[in-house]
């Protein structure tokens, strides 16, 4: 299940291309929640999701006049904020930091208790960081293994192994059924807890 992206209205977007800041704020209102959960869920950590959404808005401001509309603007803004994630994730900051951050409360979908959406948070925050991105852009953004790939400059059997082997350890933590249980085609999240993001 691929998770909706936010739109624009096409004479908005040609305003921020010729620099009004208005048409960039309203660019900003229309996408921030949507990089803002995009990166706090890839990285784990709100001050990190916070840094994210700064870096992202900040290239997709320097970079708008150069937008060519060759697809929607909201893959054009995931993929810049995809990539911010994964540059936060490499960079020598995020290597050595601990994160001590937990569950922060953020509202659940409506079909989930409070309870089993903390359950799934703190199995999220136990993945490694790739892992736990593997996860996210396959279940929820929708992004195929090949595109996953691509973007963390590895190949598709990469994000295979690291989504098949999160998926064992999720299922593990949050005491889900075998594999041969679980329907074809669909994400562990997807398919479990997170069918509305």
């Amino acid at each position: 299940m691929t998770r909706p992206l936010p739109q624009i209205d096409p004479a908005t977007l040609a305003l921020a291309k010729s620099g009004d800041a208005q048409a960039h704020a309203e660019l900003y209102a229309a996408f921030a929640p949507f990089v803002f959960t995009l990166a706090r869920r890839m990285l784990a950590s709100h001050a990190s999701a916070e840094d994210v959404l700064q870096e992202t808005f900040v290239d997709i401001i320097r970079k708008i006049s150069t937008f060519r509309g060759e697809a929607e603007i909201g893959f054009w803004v995931r993929r810049i904020a995809v990539n911010q994630c994964l540059m936060h994730m490499r960079s020598a900051w995020s290597l050595r930091r601990v994160d001590t951050e937990h569950f922060d409360g953020e509202p659940s979908p409506a079909t989930m208790g409070p309870d089993e959406r903390l359950e799934l948070e703190r199995a999220l925050d136990t993945l490694p960081t790739t892992a736990r991105a593997v996860v996210w852009l396959h279940d929820v953004e929708g992004l195929t293994h090949r595109e996953i790939g691509k973007l963390m400059g590895r190949t598709a059997s990469f994000s295979k192994s690291q989504l098949s082997r999160a998926h064992e350890r999720l299922k593990a933590l949050l005491g889900q059924v075998d594999e041969r249980d679980e329907p074809a085609g669909e994400g562990l999240l997807c398919n479990s807890v997170l069918k509305t993001c």
